[in-house]
């Protein structure tokens, strides 16, 4: 009996997703399958996205999130781009209703091929981040990194956009920083019961940012989506751009729209790669043509 499972290799501006269909069994992926697929140079991802059939939330799709290093991830809009686009070509459907770890995400297919995603409302609380000490303002919290060769990084935003992420403000460009070298360290900093998220954001006009992240779980990616939506509502709680800005990563550029009712819209592409099935016990796979 093949007990493998189709999967699409894709990404989100770069940022490297696999959706692997799940629907209809009763079994997950496991944590050893996911860091094999991450360790294989054809089916390396940032995140997997491992779509469930619908539980009492979504009306298409539960979806479980999986970082390379087999850990759990709490939210992926590149991801839950990449989805849309997969389920799209299945059913064509144009809008979909999603159960993420136990929380409603609606999304839609747009005319120009774009997707947009709601992320939900930005928890700014110190202890909803989760931060492991108070801090009653934490637009601004007291951490700061010194690089060699660089100035010193200082004061970072922090806020959960389903995940915890900090960012914070450079006047440099963002590749001046050694995010690689740093990113590490602050992952696992004390401050961060859950890790965290490490973004650089450069603030190039009211309505565009520049950004790089070091991504929990992942690291260096060529984009991150609640990321990019935690810089764009920080941006915009600290006064330093408007409510909708165009957010340039590595890999592209995402639009993201903080909502005058508070929720976040993070629109840009998503593109398929190829076909494959695999074997959520071990991560063993084969293409498919």
């Amino acid at each position: 009996m093949d007990t493998r499972t189709p999967f699409a290799k894709m990404n989100g501006i770069g940022n490297k997703i696999i959706v692997a269909d799940m629907r209809t069994r009763a079994d997950h992926i496991t944590p050893e399958a996911a860091i094999a697929l991450a360790g294989d140079s054809n089916t390396h991802f940032d995140q997997l996205m491992a779509v469930h059939d619908p539980g009492p939330v979504g009306k298409h799709a539960r979806i479980e999130i999986f970082n390379a290093d087999g850990s759990m991830a709490e939210a992926c809009g590149n991801g839950t781009r990449c989805v849309v686009q997969w389920l799209n070509r299945q059913t064509g459907f144009t809008e979909f209703s999603f159960e993420v770890n136990g929380n409603p995400l609606s999304a839609q297919l747009l005319e120009d091929g774009r997707i947009s995603v709601n992320m939900g409302v930005p928890r700014f609380e110190w202890d909803q981040i989760p931060l492991s000490e108070e801090f009653a303002d934490t637009s601004g919290i007291e951490l700061e990194v010194g690089p060699l060769g660089a100035p010193v990084l200082h004061t970072p935003s922090a806020v959960n956009i389903g995940n915890p992420h900090i960012v914070f403000w450079a006047d440099n460009d963002v590749y001046s920083y050694a995010l690689d070298r740093f990113g590490p360290m602050l992952e696992y900093h004390m401050l961060f019961p859950e890790r965290v998220n490490i973004s650089i954001a450069q603030v190039t006009g009211t309505d565009r940012l520049n950004m790089r992240t070091w991504e929990r779980g992942a690291g260096l990616t060529q984009a991150c989506g609640s990321a990019a939506c935690a810089a764009a509502v920080s941006a915009a709680r600290l006064g330093k751009t408007g409510r909708a800005v165009e957010v340039t990563l590595p890999g592209g550029v995402l639009d993201i729209e903080w909502r005058a009712d508070n929720f976040i819209i993070m629109t840009g592409a998503a593109e398929h790669e190829f076909d494959g099935v695999l074997d959520p016990a071990t991560g063993a796979w084969e293409p498919r043509s």
